[in-house]
């Protein structure tokens, strides 16, 4: 057990909108307790006010200054953390960086409910956006690590909720009612465990093209 603790990559987690490093309570407790050393950060400002690519870059500096160059991480990113970390891994040279890469119902394609505010980052998640556009343009270099989208088909956040899905990786739908049940829910958790552990079970299936 001590030999397999070892071996496994810490563990960076990434809130997301209007939300703090603390909405990671119950995932982090859980997944120290077997075993994982785990980290966050808080990004600031959290509420849309600059672009994910500005929020992307306090990960990528985070990145450099919490871990050794040669150390490899485990990503995952919740909501509108999963797009700054997409960003990071695909913009910012975090693809040399990350093994497993896991999203938690993120926009992937963007969700109408970011036509609510005027914010840079709410703009940039919206459907169809030009940040997301680019993003989406080379989205099968994901396919360099191993990339888990993890979504509910009850999301009333990313809306439609099929915008978490990629055509690149595996998705993992679980049916949590609300949103930021997602970090809590212990069904959510366990897919978490899973794929961090590198265990393959057969509801971990490739997502199919869009």
């Amino acid at each position: 057990m001590n030999t397999e603790n070892q071996q496994r990559n810490p563990v960076l987690l990434v809130h997301g909108l209007d939300d703090t490093e603390a909405v990671f309570h119950k995932m982090r407790a859980y997944l120290i307790q077997r075993g994982w050393s785990v980290y966050s950060l808080d990004l600031v400002p959290n509420n849309g006010d600059v672009g994910l690519d500005e929020l992307a870059k306090q990960l990528a500096d985070y990145v450099t200054a919490t871990f050794a160059s040669e150390q490899r991480l485990d990503l995952v990113g919740f909501s509108m953390g999963g797009i700054v970390s997409r960003y990071y891994v695909q913009r910012l040279g975090g693809i040399n960086r990350v093994q497993r890469f896991i999203t938690i119902s993120s926009p992937h394609h963007g969700t109408v409910v970011a036509y609510g505010s005027w914010r840079p980052g709410c703009i940039q998640m919206r459907p169809d956006s030009i940040f997301l556009k680019d993003l989406n343009s080379d989205a099968v270099v994901l396919g360099q690590l191993d990339f888990t989208s993890i979504w509910t088909p009850y999301d009333l956040m990313i809306v439609p909720a099929n915008s978490s899905q990629m055509s690149v990786g595996r998705e993992v739908i679980v049916p949590v009612p609300l949103h930021p049940w997602m970090l809590t829910d212990s069904r959510s958790l366990a897919v978490v465990k899973i794929v961090l552990g590198r265990i393959k079970l057969p509801f971990l299936k490739k997502a199919s093209s869009q």
